[in-house]
């Protein structure tokens, strides 16, 4: 299938718009996301999920980010509702009922309700094996595991725009970037070394794992976001080039998104009618 991108660099899913969702006060942007590319990792033809699979999500969040990119990977469709952070739909008594802690990504299969990348990522790789995220070789697969959870506990935590907020207002803006850049280089020393003896063109060898799809997001924000000098990281920036030539990878770009490409619309239309 081939993913149709516009010359203005807007991804457009290969998707159908549905019905908003009602709440009491807000609604979901809800979207239909089908395979978003075809993958050179398939290895195997598995049936499609027997329930729907909807992620809470939302385009600047490399937390979702993660999950957008392990469902690319694994072939699943998935239904895409955007959470709104920046309008605070995620504190809505809707939202609360998924996840008490206001944390996207919330992904829902059936009656499982996963809040928590590492969390998700897990659970899908139990629940749908295909195209496996985690190898078979024991070390390789705790490698794989410990290099997601520096990620997701050691890194990203603490640059959260609730974190940056909060370390502007009661130290100062000037320390917001420094604090982030710190605690991202630290991490990422750490990966460097923990990595730097099994990874090839992926982080544990020839094949792409669950460290990659912790690490390929988490490059591109701080790289991005955060002005990162990617030189420092030889290795973490080799694992980077792989990933982002990706169909998959591409597909989960933030920019990529339903709820993204709706606000540079409308930003559109507020320019041209000003």
């Amino acid at each position: 299938m081939v993913v149709p991108v516009l010359n203005i660099h807007l991804f457009i899913h290969p998707l159908r718009t549905a019905a908003l969702l009602p709440s009491d006060h807000r609604q979901y942007q809800k979207t239909v996301v089908m395979s978003s590319a075809e993958s050179p990792r398939q290895e195997s033809s598995m049936p499609p999920p027997a329930s729907k699979i909807v992620l809470y999500s939302f385009w600047q969040s490399s937390c979702s980010w993660r999950v957008r990119f392990a469902l690319n990977l694994k072939g699943l469709p998935y239904e895409y509702k955007s959470v709104n952070l920046a309008k605070g739909e995620q504190f809505s008594p809707e939202f609360e009922k998924l996840n008490p802690l206001h944390l996207i990504p919330v992904l829902v299969d059936g009656d499982v309700v996963v809040s928590d990348s590492l969390a998700i990522l897990m659970y899908l790789e139990e629940k749908y094996p295909q195209n496996a995220l985690l190898p078979a070789d024991q070390r390789l697969k705790a490698l794989n595991i410990q290099a997601a959870s520096v990620v997701n506990s050691s890194i990203q935590p603490l640059h959260m725009l609730s974190i940056l907020k909060l370390i502007e207002e009661k130290i100062g803006p000037a320390e917001r970037l420094s604090w982030a850049q710190y605690n991202i280089e630290k991490g990422f020393d750490a990966l460097e070394k923990l990595l730097k003896d099994s990874a090839a063109k992926y982080a544990t060898g020839e094949e792409l794992y669950m460290a990659d799809v912790f690490l390929a997001p988490q490059i591109a924000v701080a790289t991005g976001r955060f002005d990162i000098d990617m030189s420092k990281f030889p290795t973490l920036s080799k694992i980077f080039e792989s990933c982002k030539a990706l169909p998959e990878f591409q597909a989960s770009l933030p920019e990529r998104q339903p709820d993204a490409i709706n606000l540079l619309r409308s930003r559109f239309l507020e320019h041209i009618y000003e």
